[in-house]
């Protein structure tokens, strides 16, 4: 639009002064008329004197002041002028134009005007002597003005319009030429968002390359997660009999009397077990999203199944579990992550609760929260905003607040959910998963 307007303002400077010239050549070419009107009536009497036997035809000449003057002169002083000069004179430039050649000037004229004159010599013979004679035609240049003001006007009318067709017309050509980037842009976030695999080969000749090179990217990408999810379910691996030999030599140190050092193997062995978990998760999550388009989980079956397998446990066994989930609700996860996610929660509730643990679920217009709660000691209000900081180690927050909840927050970042954690009215934590963009007006499913 601004190159629109640049070129329309030039082009229209550019017509205005050709306009103007092309005015200011027609009136002089009326002007040359009126001069060889006056060379044709030119003429010296008896007594040596210059005469015109005829002025020119246009009234204009004979109404005092009216724009249109004549004047002749000669290198005797004499001077002859049309009426309309009334008491007046064109004040001629200094200038020798060659016999019979026609000269044009801008000169100031009366009343602070400007005139257009067109001049030319000839030569009488006076007396037996060559006399050089000087006839001038001069118009006020107002009327050139007034037209050239006329036409401008005129002119910014039609580049106006011009201006809001090429406008239109741009912003159409420009929304067709990028249409197909667009496309690009809405396919680029459907495999972002896990929804698609590829950008669709469907595209036009222009951005084709583009559209080859980024499902490059994206299978050279996907091989890359699949090594680097290998490479950690190796190491995971691994690590799993070295931390099953730490465990059996803790059992070892207990039987022998040497609890203290046995409880930091277990200490050690169970951090390094923890890591392991979360890594793992991490891992089958990011990959898991680049293949599942849609995924839903019954809540209330899976909870249900939780809580059987809890119970089993010796913090499970000494709690209970009060299950407040309507059957109806779904949750947009994978069975495996969303089994993750509740897992750590309701163990950590069981770990740290006096007798109760609480599940419940809410629903709103973005999608469903669930609410983990205990009655235990909970984590320290001052030490609640701070527990799920970006870039704080979460396994640093004390009680209630270990690596559990990393694997949590990992797990819901890849979905694009949060976790929030308060004080429940029981005492103790308040876990809530819930959508990023969840309202806060939410109705309860009993």
């Amino acid at each position: 639009m601004a190159a629109i307007l640049v070129a329309l303002t030039i082009a229209g400077g550019g017509l205005s002064l050709l306009f103007e010239r092309h005015v200011a050549r027609t009136i002089a070419g009326d002007l040359d008329v009126y001069l060889k009107q006056l060379l044709a009536e030119i003429d010296v009497d008896s007594d040596g004197q210059l005469v015109l036997t005829q002025s020119p035809a246009d009234l204009r000449f004979d109404d005092p002041l009216s724009g249109l003057y004549w004047q002749i002169s000669d290198d005797r002083d004499q001077l002859l002028r049309s009426r309309s000069l009334w008491d007046t004179t064109i004040m001629l430039p200094v200038d020798q134009p060659a016999l019979g050649e026609l000269h044009q000037h801008k000169i100031p004229g009366a009343g602070g005007t400007r005139l257009l004159v067109v001049e030319r010599i000839v030569h009488l013979t006076v007396d037996n002597r060559d006399t050089a004679v000087r006839l001038a035609v001069a118009t006020d240049l107002a009327r050139v003005s007034m037209a050239v003001s006329a036409f401008k006007k005129d002119l910014a009318i039609a580049l106006g319009l011009l201006a809001l067709v090429l406008g239109i017309a741009t912003s159409i050509q420009v929304g067709l030429g990028l249409r197909p980037l667009d496309a690009l842009r809405r396919g680029v976030s459907e495999i972002r968002a896990g929804r698609s695999r590829y950008l669709s080969s469907a595209a036009p000749v222009e951005v084709q390359p583009l559209v080859e090179e980024v499902n490059a990217l994206v299978d050279a990408q996907e091989r890359e997660i699949e090594r680097s999810r290998g490479r950690a379910a190796d190491l995971a691996h691994g690590l799993k009999t070295p931390l099953a030999a730490l465990a059996a030599d803790a059992a070892r140190l207990h039987e022998r009397g040497e609890h203290a050092i046995a409880q930091d193997i277990e200490a050690v062995s169970e951090a390094m077990s923890r890591h392991v978990d979360r890594e793992l998760a991490r891992a089958r999550v990011r990959g898991r999203l680049r293949h599942v388009t849609t995924s839903s989980t019954e809540l209330a079956p899976l909870v249900r199944s939780l809580i059987a397998t809890l119970a089993r446990t010796p913090g499970g066994a000494r709690v209970t579990f009060e299950l407040q989930v309507a059957d109806a609700i779904n949750v947009p996860f994978d069975r495996t992550d969303l089994a993750e996610v509740l897992g750590n929660l309701l163990e950590n509730g069981a770990r740290y609760a006096r007798q109760c643990v609480r599940i419940s679920a809410l629903s709103g217009v973005s999608g469903p929260s669930i609410t983990i709660e205990d009655d235990g000691q909970g984590i320290d209000p001052v030490l609640l905003p701070h527990v799920l900081e970006r870039g704080m180690r979460l396994d640093e927050r004390g009680k209630g607040a270990g690596l559990g909840f990393a694997i949590v927050q990992d797990v819901l970042d890849a979905y694009g959910w949060q976790l929030d954690l308060g004080t429940s009215e029981l005492g103790g934590l308040k876990a809530t998963v819930l959508p990023k963009s969840i309202p806060g007006e939410r109705e309860q499913f009993g």
